[in-house]
């Protein structure tokens, strides 16, 4: 029986939902008996959708490429290191095709600021293995990365409680 076609799909847009919508495919995936990675970069910690991952076994590894300490600005040399070195072990583990889904979580923000470059995301495209399905979400998606994709979805903001000032709550933004 052939295998079923894999995508790359790309969440992106200034709206709440782009990391939630990848989460949503990664519970669908496990269920499926897929192998995920989830990778995270800029982020470091223990955020609640961490620690639910980390409840769903050996079926998904967790990896973050961030201080967690870099919003703007100039990134340090630090934090450019750790985004591509998370980046070379994602090419790695991708050719390996040791996974069926990897999530690159605020990929395009790390390429926005220049922690990592965006022909380094480029050729991490190229050389995806055709076996895998690849998610990269963050707002401020480049031209050439939409255009490269197979699914592009913009979550576009409407209205938002933080404009009211409501910080960042346990279980639903963090």
């Amino acid at each position: 029986m052939q295998k079923e076609a894999r995508y790359v799909h790309v969440y992106t847009g200034d709206g709440k939902g782009k990391t939630t919508a990848a989460l949503g495919l990664v519970l669908r995936a496990v269920g499926a008996g897929w192998r995920v990675l989830f990778a995270q970069f800029l982020k470091h910690g223990e955020f609640s959708e961490i620690k639910a991952l980390k409840k769903l076994g050996d079926q998904v590894t967790i990896r973050q490429y961030g201080s967690g300490r870099f919003i703007r600005g100039e990134p340090s040399e630090k934090e450019m290191e750790m985004a591509r070195a998370g980046l070379s072990e994602i090419m790695q583990v991708m050719e390996e095709g040791k996974y069926d889904l990897i999530v690159l979580d605020e990929i395009n923000v790390a390429v926005h600021f220049g922690v990592i470059s965006l022909e380094g995301v480029i050729s991490l495209l190229e050389k995806r293995h055709q076996d895998v399905e690849l998610i990269l979400t963050g707002k401020w998606a480049t031209k050439e990365i939409m255009e490269r994709a197979d699914l592009v979805t913009e979550a576009r903001m409407i209205k938002h409680y933080f404009s009211k000032g409501v910080r960042a709550r346990e279980g639903i933004e963090k």
